[in-house]
């Protein structure tokens, strides 16, 4: 029976297959996005029960839950984004999509998760990831995903951004491993203990809003680039 639009039935053995053939392809090549989709929805039943409690003990959270907005091209007005002021957060995420030459229209539509809040809880996250690497001021490479999947896991328990996050590691030079492990993750793990769960930001209203008051409202201090020379 299909719960929601795109839904796609599975038994438990199916959904068995798929998490373990999703993780290797997931493993093997880290930007398998479909892949990596898949491994996230067959396995984070759990988590989304969490990120969906948390939500509806919020009010942001519930007014998220039962308005359901949707972030893609057509949802969001990008020109209008073009002509605020440059230190808004509006302005800033179409820069950052612009540099990364990334768009919201990626990511890909839940159709594993067998239970239609849970389904939007997936979707919700998915199309909010690109404002988690704008505020934690992290680009689209290998380690700025890393950094972000850690947060994000940190926050959401999701078992996908852990096996994202521990396996992406591998393709960093021992350099890049050596910073990760004594400078970026003691800060990102004390910054996802210490902000505002992601999930309950209603970012499509802070588009006018300086970027550094999002921050600052979220809790998140930024790394310093100045630590990487110590």
């Amino acid at each position: 029976m299909s719960l929601y639009t795109g839904h796609i039935t599975t038994s438990y053995i199916q959904k068995s297959l798929l998490a373990v053939g999703s993780a290797v392809a997931s493993l093997s090549n880290p930007y398998r996005h479909d892949m990596v989709a898949v491994c996230g929805e067959v396995t984070g039943t759990k988590a989304l029960q969490y990120m969906l409690s948390r939500m509806q003990k919020d009010p942001v959270g519930r007014e998220i839950l039962e308005t359901r907005p949707r972030i893609n091209s057509t949802t969001v007005d990008m020109n209008h984004l073009r002509t605020l002021k440059d230190d808004t957060f509006g302005k800033q995420y179409v820069e950052f999509l612009d540099r990364f030459k990334i768009t919201p229209d990626s990511r890909m539509p839940v159709k594993f998760v067998d239970d239609e809040n849970l389904a939007y809880v997936m979707q919700r996250y998915r199309e909010v990831h690109d404002f988690n690497h704008l505020l934690l001021n992290q680009p689209t490479n290998i380690l700025g995903e890393i950094v972000v999947k850690w947060f994000e896991a940190l926050q959401t328990r999701l078992p996908m951004c852990y096996l994202a996050a521990l396996a992406g590691p591998v393709r960093l030079s021992q350099k890049q491993k050596k910073l990760l492990v004594q400078k970026r993750l003691p800060w990102i793990a004390e910054t996802a203990s210490s902000a505002k769960f992601f999930m309950n930001i209603y970012f499509e209203n802070k588009f006018e809003d300086k970027i550094h008051d999002v921050r600052e409202e979220m809790n998140i201090i930024l790394y310093k680039k100045s630590l990487d020379r110590k």
